[in-house]
């Protein structure tokens, strides 16, 4: 789960049309700004450095069930200085909410299969989501980042795997992304020494697609957007269909999806 903690300067985000009147959602320190196709998530609450709580989860959850369908693309965001310090340590000393301990295994499996529906929803293939990090991206933030399909990172980003040092997993579903970007060998490194990847780093070893200035990350993530929302958006349903599946198909198995996508998209195009 992760890390949290200290203050920074308050930042709202911004969008043209504003659904995060939500009282849920504010309460999770979430925003929601929907624009036509694009919908922006953003993880507010700036004085905790974004510190997640299992109402935060909860709240991203409820935010996949009910996105609006003619949302094509998702962006990830955190206000303030940091995408996320991960967990709110303050979970650990008993306020509010507490962890179950796992003497119950059926009821703890439950309880964590809850919060990790708030991760799962950004990989469905009717939407591309991109995480836009900036600061500190540590515990759950680095995993929710890892959840995304596309990462373009600030040259102050820091990625840091904290759970083991804290005792724990990453159980929000980042092992398998991480594993699948970096390889098992990195991923046993950066996990079990919990030590900080930085910017240029992270674009090295796969963790991000794109590197800017501080100051130039809200620009090019616009700029990213637009080229996505430029694509036919049936096309790329079905081609992100394709490359999720692809690692896990055989070459006969992924040809064979080709041709499957291919017809649908050629029945459709010609309205046959």
């Amino acid at each position: 789960m992760g890390d949290a903690t200290a203050a920074g300067r308050p930042e709202t985000a911004t969008g043209p049309a504003a659904e995060s009147a939500r009282p849920g959602l504010e309460q999770a320190g979430l925003r929601l700004d929907v624009d036509g196709a694009v919908a922006t998530v953003t993880l507010n609450r700036p004085e905790r450095r974004n510190a997640m709580t299992f109402t935060t989860w909860r709240g991203l959850a409820e935010i996949g069930r009910s996105l609006p369908a003619d949302v094509r693309v998702v962006v990830l965001r955190g206000a303030g200085p940091s995408f996320s310090a991960g967990i709110d340590l303050g979970m650990f000393s008993g306020g509010g909410e507490g962890f179950a301990d796992g003497a119950d295994a059926e009821g703890t499996d439950r309880f964590i299969a809850e919060l990790q529906e708030g991760y799962t929803w950004l990989r469905r293939p009717d939407i591309v989501t991109v995480a836009s990090v900036h600061g500190h991206a540590i515990g759950a933030g680095f995993q929710l980042a890892l959840a995304c399909d596309i990462r373009v990172i600030a040259d102050d980003a820091k990625f840091c795997m904290k759970e083991p040092a804290l005792g724990l997993v990453p159980d929000l579903t980042g092992t398998k992304p991480l594993v699948e970007v970096v390889g098992i060998g990195r991923a046993l490194e950066l996990c079990l020494t919990a030590r900080t990847v930085g910017a240029d780093e992270a674009a090295r070893i796969g963790l991000a697609e794109t590197v800017v200035p501080r100051d130039g990350l809200d620009g090019a993530v616009r700029d990213l957007v637009d080229a996505l929302l430029a694509v036919n958006p049936g096309a790329a349903v079905a081609t992100k269909r394709l490359l999720w599946q692809a690692a896990d198909n055989t070459l006969d198995e992924q040809c064979a999806a080709e041709r499957r996508e291919q017809i649908g998209r050629l029945r459709e195009l010609f309205g046959t």
